[in-house]
């Protein structure tokens, strides 16, 4: 017995040695083998699947962002705008044909520009946005649909001083986009830009927002874009920028390029304030922004020092224009604008909008800064004319 106890023993002690060296340099034999099913057969019918199920979201994950271009995509359409050929100013004149002669008579040697770019449907009534620049002197505007259907549109209005347009198309079972809410973006947020850029048909593209508020770049006169890198070519302008929940948060419109094609700095108008084009273009026909009739310079630090000013914020009044509100309020060259209404101005653009969105014919108080003297004047707001050559520094 006490020789089978000592057998015992030692073999115990072997294997344990065994297992620790083992443990020691290749843990992974010690580990179990996992377990294999197989895929399920017609003769293992009533057994459970061969595969787990997939985790929640996992499906989301591998869609990307297929839901907010499924959501939008159809909502974007493709449209071509043909303009009336331009003849030479001197075809008709005598002189001309004298020398010239009726060269091309007989022949198709005028034809009609067309242009290309997209909209996006926001309402089942047909009405679509896009931009100004997409119609601009059209004589006909034709609008396809993702789904082959064509429809000539009807030009609703415009308003080139935001490069927006309103179409209006009549076909039945529209595709309608969400209008999304552009206040909330924040920069890094993903976007979708979907036109159809170069004629290529339907383009989904992906960025982020890259900046918000961007103006001062020359495009419109009244400039608020979301500048994002998803790209954006020619073609694309009218076309639709969205949330990853595939809502309408833009109007793509322009880009920065050298070369004519993407950089990644595209521009987009908020929807924000695309809705309030459109209503307005669809309630009065017409955009109407309020105007006092100021020319505006920014207010330097040297220019407060030299005229000895209280204050280095506000906007420098460089000339007002005879008989408009300004001027009938006692506005004059060298006074600072600091307030429109309740809203502060620290420059020529921030006092452009603050002025455009008073309502015309209603009155509105301005503080200004006159050497050492605070004034407040009450001005009965004009509308503002429609673009002219002063468009850029008059208020």
């Amino acid at each position: 017995m006490r020789k089978l106890w000592l057998i015992f023993a030692q073999a115990t002690t072997v294997v344990l040695a065994v297992l620790f060296v083992l443990s020691t340099l290749k843990p992974q034999w010690l580990r179990p083998m996992p377990a294999v099913t197989l895929p399920q057969t017609s003769q293992t019918s009533g057994a459970a699947a061969a595969y787990p199920p997939a985790e929640a979201g996992s499906a989301g994950l591998r869609a990307g962002y297929s839901l907010a271009s499924r959501r939008a995509a159809p909502a974007v359409v493709s449209i071509t705008a043909s303009k009336a050929p331009q003849r030479h100013p001197e075809t008709q004149d005598p002189w001309f044909k004298f020398h010239f002669g009726q060269r091309g008579q007989g022949k198709q040697t005028l034809r009609p520009q067309t242009g290309l770019g997209s909209g996006v449907i926001v309402s089942a009534d047909g009405y679509l946005l896009t931009n100004n620049h997409v119609v601009e002197d059209a004589s006909d505007i034709e609008v396809m649909l993702t789904d082959g259907r064509q429809a000539r549109a009807t030009l609703v209005g415009t308003d080139p001083e935001s490069d927006l347009a309103v179409l209006k198309i009549e076909l039945e079972r529209l595709p309608v986009i969400h209008l999304g809410a552009a206040d909330s973006l924040q920069v890094g947020d993903v976007v979708l830009a979907i036109g159809n850029p170069f004629n290529v048909g339907q383009t989904v593209t992906s960025g982020i927002v890259s900046a918000l508020g961007r103006s001062q770049l020359g495009i419109n006169t009244f400039e608020n874009f979301i500048q994002t890198d998803a790209a954006i070519n020619p073609g694309n302008s009218g076309g639709a920028l969205v949330d990853v929940d595939g809502n309408l948060v833009g109007i793509n419109t322009a880009i920065y390029s050298r070369s004519g094609g993407s950089l990644g700095i595209g521009f987009a108008i908020p929807i924000s304030s695309a809705r309030l084009v459109m209503e307005a273009l669809l309630r009065d026909g017409q955009v109407a922004r309020g105007w006092i009739g100021v020319q505006t310079r920014e207010l330097t630090p040297e220019f407060a020092e030299a005229f000895k000013l209280p204050l280095t914020s506000g906007v420098l009044i460089s000339g007002v224009l005879a008989n408009a509100p300004a001027a009938k309020a006692g506005v004059k060259p060298g006074d600072v604008l600091t307030k429109v209404g309740t809203t502060a101005v620290q420059s020529p653009a921030q006092l452009l909008a603050a002025v455009a969105a008073l309502k015309p014919l209603e009155p509105a108080t301005l503080a200004l800064q006159r050497g050492s003297k605070q004034l407040e004047v009450e001005v009965m707001v004009g509308q503002r004319p429609k673009p002219g050559p002063l468009q850029d520094t008059e208020r």
